[in-house]
């Protein structure tokens, strides 16, 4: 009964970390490109970016918990860590693996963001897109239960999600100005606003 129990709780929490994981990509995009859900001020969608991500985590921890504890297939401590070692299915436990390393140093270099230069904060959370699909391609391979039905097609859902957004915040980070440029966009925009006589913050159509 013990390992029914672990088997249903490890699948449902690998199938709920997937989820959460696609939803912080989707925050995460919104984030890049300054957009916002209705209702909500920008500074709440980072701050429910980081929670979902760190409940994310939370939840991945006890799947890999419940996989190392479960006695049915010989996933061991050191398997949680070191990629390909181990004896069921290595390379797709492996995969899974990669996936759980880089979301803990995303998490804990987030936690860490302002003690940590900013360009090497950037550097690890872009990470983050390398790891949905790990975790995705893991899911896929590790499990025995997506063959169809709604649990295939809730993932194939994310996928599609992910891949969206995840462009999106690509094509972002490639056409946003850096900072500097748009700092001083923003000081020559309110020199001329100023200049004209025309309020702060008043746009124009046309």
């Amino acid at each position: 009964m013990n390992g029914i129990v672990l088997w249903y709780l490890n699948r449902a929490t690998g199938i709920t970390s997937l989820v959460l994981m696609t939803l912080t990509v989707v925050l995460g995009s919104l984030v890049r490109r300054h957009g916002r859900i209705p209702g909500l001020p920008r500074f709440a969608v980072q701050g429910l970016h980081r929670n979902v991500g760190l409940l994310s985590a939370l939840l991945l921890i006890t799947h890999v918990g419940t996989a190392v504890v479960d006695s049915y297939v010989n996933i061991g401590v050191s398997s949680s860590f070191v990629p390909f070692v181990a004896g069921y299915r290595p390379f797709a436990i492996g995969l899974g693996t990669l996936a759980v390393d880089l979301l803990l140093l995303v998490v804990a270099t987030s936690l860490l963001r302002n003690r940590l230069p900013l360009r090497l904060w950037k550097a690890v959370h872009l990470t983050s897109y390398l790891m949905w699909p790990l975790a995705f391609v893991h899911g896929i391979t590790a499990g025995t239960d997506l063959g169809g039905g709604w649990l295939l097609w809730l993932v194939m859902a994310c996928a599609g999600a992910a891949a969206w957004f995840s462009t999106a915040a690509l094509l972002a980070r490639r056409t946003t100005p850096p900072p500097a440029e748009r700092a001083s966009a923003a000081l020559a925009a309110t020199s001329d606003a100023y200049a004209t006589g025309t309020p702060v913050g008043v746009f124009r159509n046309g």
